[in-house]
């Protein structure tokens, strides 16, 4: 026979109504009472049933989750699971449960966000990236439905609530530090325009590149598509321009990727050229030579997008704001003073 609200009402000595709003965590309970009403759930053996419950108060208790591209690719990317990982610490906290997009292309992003909100399955959406030119954010806006975004929305950020790192700051100090180790020829490599935050990364390095006098050399730009080829595609790069003594990648993978076609064709790290990247990913310290990376602080990122989307659900009138995660370069041994 199935324990009901009535039998743990009846174990605690509280009323049925009292035990619906502890299960809600209503802050007028008192903690002695919540206590006193979970230890009887729990020795009862109770489950409380939130699909019914979110019917009745219209509430889902679940906040999904965008990502840019199929799941099955975007969980390859250390960075995502990470993110993912400082989401759901903050939703546990709030008893919410994380609804994951599996779309891959745009489109289908777009229909799938679409298909969370009419079809009223979670309660807000945190969107893992930040597009130039986005239908998602548009849309959500136009309906006024909770979201936030981590990355730097690249219209109306004031208006958004949004999460990020410094990039355009962080980028010119990553590519400062090189040209201190007298650098001048500096490549930025896996440049995406698709997304804003590739956008000021690339403007720090143009900014740090343009106040030390050194010119920005469009050749020394590669963009991400291009590195699919993989060490045919560096091949080629280096054949093609006046060889970098540098390179600032976008991401760990990249940069160690790129190690490794530069160890078959011995080219050595540092010595003949230096890498600097981003993300300070577990493997960066394990890499050969150990990796120098921002360390962005991504499970902040995560944990902060969420705790911003929680605040908004539960006030609406709540008023945008940015949240700025502050990053950090570490250096390893995969730069050296050029001689």
């Amino acid at each position: 026979m199935a324990i009901t609200i009535k039998d743990v009402a009846k174990e605690a000595n509280v009323s049925p109504s009292t035990v619906s709003r502890v299960i809600a965590d209503n802050p007028r309970i008192s903690e002695e009472t919540k206590i006193r009403v979970r230890e009887a759930m729990e020795k009862l053996g109770y489950h409380p049933n939130f699909t019914a419950r979110s019917l009745a108060v219209k509430s889902t208790a679940t906040i999904g989750v965008v990502m840019p591209f199929s799941a099955s690719h975007v969980l390859q990317d250390p960075f995502f699971p990470e993110v993912i990982r400082g989401i759901s610490v903050q939703a546990r906290e709030h008893k919410y449960g994380l609804y994951l997009s599996t779309a891959g292309t745009e489109e289908e992003i777009f229909e799938e966000v679409v298909g969370m909100v009419q079809g009223r399955r979670v309660d807000g959406l945190i969107l893992l990236y930040s597009r130039t030119d986005d239908r998602v954010i548009n849309y959500l806006q136009k309906i006024d439905f909770p979201f936030t975004v981590i990355g730097r929305p690249v219209l109306g950020a004031e208006r958004i609530i949004h999460v990020d790192n410094d990039n355009i700051y962080i980028t010119k100090v990553v590519t400062e530090y090189l040209i201190g180790l007298g650098h001048t020829k500096i490549a930025f490599i896996g440049f995406d325009g698709d997304f804003v935050f590739m956008l000021d990364r690339l403007e720090g390095y143009k900014q740090a590149l343009s106040e030390s006098g050194i010119p920005f050399n469009e050749d020394y730009i590669v963009h991400k598509r291009a590195l699919s080829k993989g060490k045919e595609a560096i091949k080629s790069f280096l054949r093609s321009v006046d060889s970098p003594s540098a390179l600032v990648c976008t991401d760990d993978f990249i940069a160690i990727e790129l190690m490794s076609h530069f160890e078959e064709m011995n080219i050595r790290v540092p010595e003949d050229v230096s890498i600097a990247s981003f993300n300070n990913v577990l493997l960066a310290q394990y890499s050969k030579p150990p990796l120098t990376s921002v360390d962005i602080d991504i499970f902040q990122l995560g944990m902060q997008s969420a705790s911003c989307l929680l605040e908004k659900i539960k006030d609406p009138n709540v008023l945008p704001k940015r949240i700025t995660i502050p990053a950090r370069l570490i250096e390893r041994k995969s730069c050296a003073r050029i001689k």
